[in-house]
C-alpha cells in the first residue's frame, strides 16, 4: 500500500506544473502539456492520489489561464503605451494623385505575426490601399459669416456709408475651389473683391496731386429692368515703377509645419522672388520667419544683391507649430528700425492664417497692428494655401494694418500681385478713403449696396477723421454698385407702407438728381480729410449699360449666383453665363482679357457643381475660348 503524500507535497507539485505550464500559448498547450509534465520521473505521482492530484492540477490550471490573461493585458498595454510614445507626424496633407504607396512585396516583408485563433467572424471589407488618396481630409477653412447688405427705403435710410477696399482675395480663392470641384461656402463670397480683381479702364487722374479720380454711371440691371445698377469708380493715380520711393520692406513668412504642401511655402518662396527680382540698390529687404518662434533670417538687405535675398528665400523649410504673434512683433520691430522717411514702410506676411500657439487670439493681434500703423509701417497679406487657411486672420489683418490683402492661387496670380500691380501692392496714393452716397427720395424709392458688408461705417464717421477706412494703391480700382429702385418704377422690392406718409418735399435744384456721391480721403502722410462731391442725375441713366458697367454687373452676378442667387430675381446658371460672355465680348479689347475669359470658363465650372452642364464659351468670332493655364 504506498502511503498517500502530505498536502504541502501535493502543493509543491502543483507549483510545479504551474511553472512547467507558464509557457504553452493556449488552453489546448495547457491540456497537451499536463501529461507530459506528470509523467517526469522526478515527481513520483502514485496512482493512489491521483484523484487528490487531479483535483490540484485542475486547480493549478485555472489560476494559470486567470494568470495569463492578467499577464497578456499588461503587456498590451505597455505595447500600446509604447507605440504611442514613439508616434512621429512627418509629411504634409495628402492631394489626390500626390500620394504613393509601397510595393505588396515591401509589406510583405514587415507583416506581423499571425494573430492568435479566435471565433469565427463575418468577413469585413476594407478599401485597398490605392482608394486612400480619394479619401477627403477634413476641411477646416474659417470664413466670417457676415449677412448681405438689405434693402433700404430711401425715406427711411437716405443715406449709404462705408469704407473702399482693394483686396481680391476673395476672387482668386473662389477660383481655387471652384478649379478644384469644391463648392464654395457663402461666407467665402466678397463680391467687392470680386469686382476689384478686373481693370475697367477708367480714367486715371493726370498728376498726383489727385489721388484718383471719381466716376459715376447708371443704366438698367440685367437681372431686372425695372431696376438700375449705380457704378461708383475710383481709379488711382499710376505711378510708374522707376518714380517709386525707396522701400523698406520685411517678408514675414510662415514656415509653421502647416505650411509645407506645395501651394503654401514653395509657393510663398517662388512668389516673394517676383518682387525680390524688381529691387533696386536704394531698396532693403529684411526676412523673418516664424514657427514655434520668429526668428531673423536675414536683416534688412540692399536690393543691389539679389543672390543674398534669393539664397535666404531658397533656404527656408516648413515645420512647428505656428506663432504668429511673436513672428509680428519681431518683423514690425525690424521695421521699425529700418525705417525709411518718405519711403515705403511695409510688412509683407505671407501665410495660410493658421496660428495656433502665441497671441492666437485675431482681436489681441489686430489691436497691435493697428497700434504699429501710428509707426508708419503698413501690412500687407497674401494667403496661401487650402484645407486650414484662415481667410478672417489674413484679410482683417491688412485692413487694420492699412494695407491690403491678395490670395496666391498660382505662380500666374503672384506675377499679377507682385510684379505687375507692385506699385499698387506697395505704394499708398491715399489713405482712409470712405464713400458715402445720399439718395433723394423724390426719385430713388430703395436701393440696396452689391458688397463691401464688412466694410460698413456709420453716417457720422463719414466726417470723423479719427475712423480708419481702406487704403487706395498706385493703379488700384475699385468699384462699387448700387441697385435701386427708382419712384414709380414697379422695381420696388417693397410694398407701400399702409400708415407712413412716403411723400416728400423736393428740394430747390435738385429735381433732376437721383444722388450725391460724396468722397474723403487723407494724404498718406495724414493731415485733415479732402472731401469730393457730386451728384448723378436722372439724365445720366443710359438706356443701355457701357462695357465697364456691363461687365462689373455680370461679376456680381456670378458671385450673387455663388450665394445662392437670391439677389437675381431668379437668374440661374445659364443665364450668368450668358451675361458673362457677352460682356467679355464688349470687353474683348481690355488689358486683362485673358483673366476675363478665365472667368467665363470659371462660370461653368462652377454650373457643374449644381449638376448644370453648359456650352464651352466661345469668342465674338464664334470659336470656343481656350481656358487659360496656370
Amino acid at each position: 500500500m504506498t502511503t498517500p503524500r502530505p498536502r504541502a507535497t501535493r502543493t509543491l507539485l502543483a507549483t510545479a506544473v504551474l511553472l512547467a505550464l507558464s509557457g504553452c500559448q493556449s488552453s489546448n498547450d495547457v491540456a497537451d502539456a499536463t501529461p507530459a509534465v506528470l509523467a517526469e520521473p522526478s515527481v513520483e505521482v502514485e496512482l493512489a492520489v491521483a484523484d487528490d492530484v487531479e483535483a490540484d492540477k485542475t486547480a493549478a490550471i485555472a489560476q494559470l489561464e486567470h494568470l495569463r490573461e492578467q499577464s497578456a493585458e499588461r503587456r498590451r498595454d505597455r505595447e500600446e503605451s509604447q507605440v504611442l510614445d514613439s508616434v512621429t507626424v512627418t509629411g504634409s496633407r495628402l492631394h489626390r494623385t500626390d500620394v504613393q504607396f509601397a510595393p505588396a512585396a515591401d509589406a510583405a516583408a514587415i507583416a506581423p505575426l499571425p494573430p492568435p485563433p479566435s471565433p469565427a467572424m463575418p468577413a469585413v471589407a476594407y478599401a485597398p490601399a490605392a482608394n486612400l488618396a480619394a479619401m477627403p481630409e477634413p476641411n477646416t477653412e474659417r470664413y466670417a459669416h457676415v449677412p448681405p447688405n438689405p434693402v433700404q427705403r430711401v425715406a427711411e435710410h437716405p443715406v449709404s456709408t462705408f469704407s473702399i477696399d482693394v483686396d481680391t482675395g476673395s476672387y482668386s480663392n473662389l477660383r481655387r475651389m471652384v478649379g478644384w470641384g469644391q463648392r464654395p461656402p457663402a461666407d467665402a463670397v466678397r463680391i467687392e473683391e470680386m469686382l476689384n480683381y478686373f481693370d475697367y479702364g477708367d480714367a486715371a487722374p493726370p498728376s498726383r496731386a489727385q489721388p484718383f479720380a471719381v466716376h459715376t454711371e447708371v443704366a438698367p440691371a440685367p437681372w431686372n429692368a425695372r431696376r438700375l445698377l449705380m457704378r461708383v469708380a475710383l481709379k488711382a493715380y499710376e505711378v510708374p515703377a522707376a518714380e517709386l520711393p525707396p522701400s523698406n520692406l520685411v517678408f514675414l513668412v510662415d514656415t509653421s509645419g502647416s505650411m509645407q504642401d506645395p501651394d503654401k511655402l514653395p509657393l510663398v518662396k517662388q512668389a516673394l522672388r517676383e518682387l525680390v527680382v524688381q529691387m533696386r540698390p536704394q531698396d532693403r529687404v529684411a526676412l523673418v520667419v516664424y514657427a514655434g518662434s520668429a526668428g531673423l533670417v536675414l536683416p534688412p538687405t540692399s536690393g543691389a544683391e539679389k543672390v543674398t535675398l534669393l539664397e535666404a528665400l531658397d533656404r527656408l523649410e516648413a515645420g512647428g507649430s505656428t506663432n504668429g504673434g511673436a513672428g509680428i512683433e519681431l518683423a514690425y520691430r525690424i521695421a521699425r528700425e529700418a525705417k525709411i522717411d518718405g519711403g515705403v514702410n511695409r510688412v509683407v506676411l505671407a501665410t495660410d492664417g493658421d496660428f495656433n500657439v502665441g497671441t492666437v487670439d485675431q482681436t489681441a493681434l489686430e489691436t497691435f497692428v493697428a497700434e504699429q500703423r501710428k509707426h508708419g509701417i503698413a501690412l500687407s497679406t497674401l494667403g496661401f494655401g487650402q484645407g486650414n487657411y484662415n481667410d478672417p486672420m489674413a484679410e482683417q489683418l491688412a485692413n487694420v494694418g492699412d494695407g491690403n490683402h491678395a490670395y496666391i492661387d498660382s505662380p500666374r496670380e503672384a506675377r499679377k500681385v507682385l510684379r505687375d500691380e507692385m506699385a499698387g501692392t506697395l505704394l499708398t496714393v491715399a489713405k482712409d478713403v470712405k464713400i458715402q452716397v445720399e439718395f433723394n427720395p423724390a426719385q430713388v424709392a430703395e436701393y440696396r449696396l452689391v458688397g463691401y458688408e464688412n466694410r460698413q461705417l456709420k453716417r457720422e464717421d463719414f466726417a470723423n477723421d479719427a475712423v480708419d477706412a481702406g487704403e487706395i494703391g498706385a493703379g488700384h480700382d475699385v468699384t462699387a454698385l448700387y441697385e435701386i429702385a427708382l419712384a414709380g418704377s414697379g422695381g420696388e422690392w417693397n410694398g407701400p407702407l399702409k400708415y407712413a406718409n412716403e411723400t416728400t418735399t423736393r428740394i430747390a435744384g435738385t429735381a433732376g438728381e437721383i444722388a450725391t456721391v460724396r468722397l474723403r480721403y487723407m494724404a498718406p502722410d495724414g493731415g485733415a480729410s479732402r472731401l469730393i462731391e457730386r451728384p448723378v442725375r436722372r439724365a445720366d441713366v443710359a438706356s443701355r449699360a457701357s462695357p465697364s458697367l456691363q461687365w462689373a454687373a455680370a461679376v456680381a452676378a456670378y458671385g450673387e449666383r455663388l450665394r445662392g442667387g437670391e439677389a437675381l430675381g431668379g437668374a440661374e446658371w445659364p443665364q450668368v453665363a450668358q451675361w458673362i460672355d457677352e460682356a467679355y465680348i464688349a470687353t474683348r479689347s481690355a488689358r486683362d482679357a485673358s483673366s476675363r475669359q478665365e472667368l467665363a470658363a470659371l462660370v461653368r465650372q462652377a454650373a457643374q457643381l449644381d449638376g448644370i452642364t453648359l456650352n464651352a464659351p466661345k469668342n465674338d468670332n464664334g470659336r470656343p475660348a481656350v481656358a487659360i493655364a496656370e
